[in-house]
């Protein structure tokens, strides 16, 4: 490791980026592209949420639930039987941190000796009046991105602190299968995990304020709520929480449905209630740099803070909180601090999925959003049994949502609710990117026996009733 007062350049690093995770490896890498000298400071486990505890683990654990759950129902095909179940959990656990690990070397720790214009500093930084502190030292450097990420937030039920909780971290570190299961937040972390540990062999009961995935299409949580249920969760919605306690070598969460207490048990809570920007301890505030009521720094469009010098990137702006956006606005960060802030964050063609069972993809403008952002509107709704691939497959769970502008029949997003929908969506968002209208995107060659041919059907739906057609006939 590069002693932090003695840069390669010989005077000062031209970068200092704050955060060794997906977002700060961005940021140093793009910067070293450009011949920039690059002070990464990390603290803790190199390369951030991503690998360690959050995609990485949680897909992995997922897709091996699958396969459970595409055993048990191979019986949808005549003549098929099959049955599966968990032999040896802690088996499964270790071959997950062996991929942890295996991708963390490779893709963080190995990158370090690959890119000599990166001098790595481990410790925890801070701001100071005269730069950024690190190990009692200040790190000579122009400009800084700070890219901390963000952890697990505590939410505030009466009791909390009492209660020894899970987060999607320590959830995936069990070294049994838990025998019941209260999993609190209907969000994407929520529903993906409490699947995957129900198909383990979990009870699993999902509990969420609202709805399950409050900002995707209403017609898309409805319909993912009742697939969960018809697999054996118990999903409670519409609720308040009262308060939650130690009880019975478990825990015990009272919650408030109609006007009605309701108390529900399990031998294990696990926590999804969002994620808290990592910014405590950096003495922010304190020099020049603005952050929000829940802890997140201020940018704007060029990734700028409200000091000239200082940018920030990825969680911990509690902006997008995917990890290609984390990446992809480090990257415009750096070239921006290093080249006169010519770039600008566009979000406007981000896919995003969620990865249940059936999948759940989304790209633009709800039909909501739409709305409220003025358009007259017009949407388009196919029931994946329209889609020849979902009856070949004997899986039609699912629906696909166009959303467009009723004068000028552009697209304006869309949702896909399938088992393969995370692999359709990037046509989706290459047709809200080039501005494609719905009448062309239902007029291009699609292969035929494919989820994505269920964008054509769904783009065709706006004028036509596809269950009218013969195969390919559109």
């Amino acid at each position: 490791m590069t002693d932090c007062c003695t840069p390669p350049s010989g005077g000062r690093y031209d970068l200092t980026v704050v955060g060794a995770g997906s977002a700060g490896f961005s940021a140093a890498i793009t910067a070293a592209e450009q011949g920039a000298n690059v002070a990464l400071i990390g603290h803790g486990t190199i390369g951030g949420t991503c690998v360690n505890v959050g995609c990485v683990p949680s897909k992995t654990m997922i897709r091996a639930a699958e396969a459970l759950h595409g055993a048990r129902t191979a019986s949808r095909f005549p003549g098929l039987s099959c049955e599966a179940q968990v032999t040896d959990w802690q088996a499964l656990v270790t071959a997950k941190d062996d991929l942890v690990a295996s991708l963390r070397q490779g893709k963080y720790i190995d990158l370090l000796s690959a890119w000599p214009g990166i001098s790595y500093l481990d410790g925890a930084a801070r701001l100071s009046p005269d730069g950024i502190a690190v190990n009692g030292q200040i790190v000579p450097a122009g400009k800084a991105i700070i890219t901390t990420g963000a952890a697990p937030a505590k939410p505030d039920i009466p009791g909390i602190d009492d209660v020894p909780w899970l987060t999607s971290t320590t959830a995936l570190e069990l070294t049994a299968l838990p025998r019941s299961l209260i999993v609190i937040g209907g969000g994407y972390v929520g529903c993906e995990l409490a699947q995957m540990f129900a198909r383990m062999g979990t009870a699993v009961t999902l509990v969420t304020r609202s709805r399950l995935l409050p900002e995707a299409e209403p017609e898309v949580s409805e319909a993912l709520t009742g697939y969960l249920r018809d697999e054996g969760l118990t999903v409670r919605d519409g609720l308040a929480y009262r308060r939650i306690v130690q009880a019975n070598g478990g825990v015990a969460l009272t919650v408030e449905i109609d006007g009605q207490e309701e108390t529900l048990m399990a031998e294990e809570v696990l926590v999804t209630a969002g994620r808290t920007p990592n910014t405590r301890g950096l003495d922010l505030p304190e020099n020049g740099v603005q952050v929000s009521n829940k802890g997140a720094i201020a940018v704007d469009e060029r990734m700028r803070t409200s000091r000239s010098d200082i940018y920030a990137a990825g969680d911990v702006t509690g902006r997008d909180q995917f990890v290609y956006m984390a990446a992809y606005g480090a990257k415009l960060a750096a070239h921006n601090a290093l080249n006169g802030d010519s770039l600008v964050y566009d979000n406007t063609a981000m896919p995003w999925v969620v990865f249940t069972d059936p999948q759940v993809a989304g790209v633009g403008l709800s039909e909501a959003a739409a709305r409220d952002a003025g358009y007259d509107v017009k949407t388009s709704t196919l029931p994946l049994d329209q889609v020849p691939r979902a009856l070949a497959a004997r899986d039609t769970r699912g629906l696909i949502k166009l959303v467009a502008d009723a004068g000028t029949d552009r697209l304006l997003g869309g949702q896909i609710l399938a088992p393969e929908g995370a692999d359709s969506v990037q046509t989706l968002a290459l047709a809200l990117k080039t501005g494609m209208m719905a009448k062309g995107l239902g007029e291009m060659l699609f292969p035929y026996l494919t989820t994505v041919e269920g964008l054509k059907l769904a783009a065709q739906t706006f004028d036509k009733d596809v269950a009218m057609l013969s195969c390919c006939a559109g």
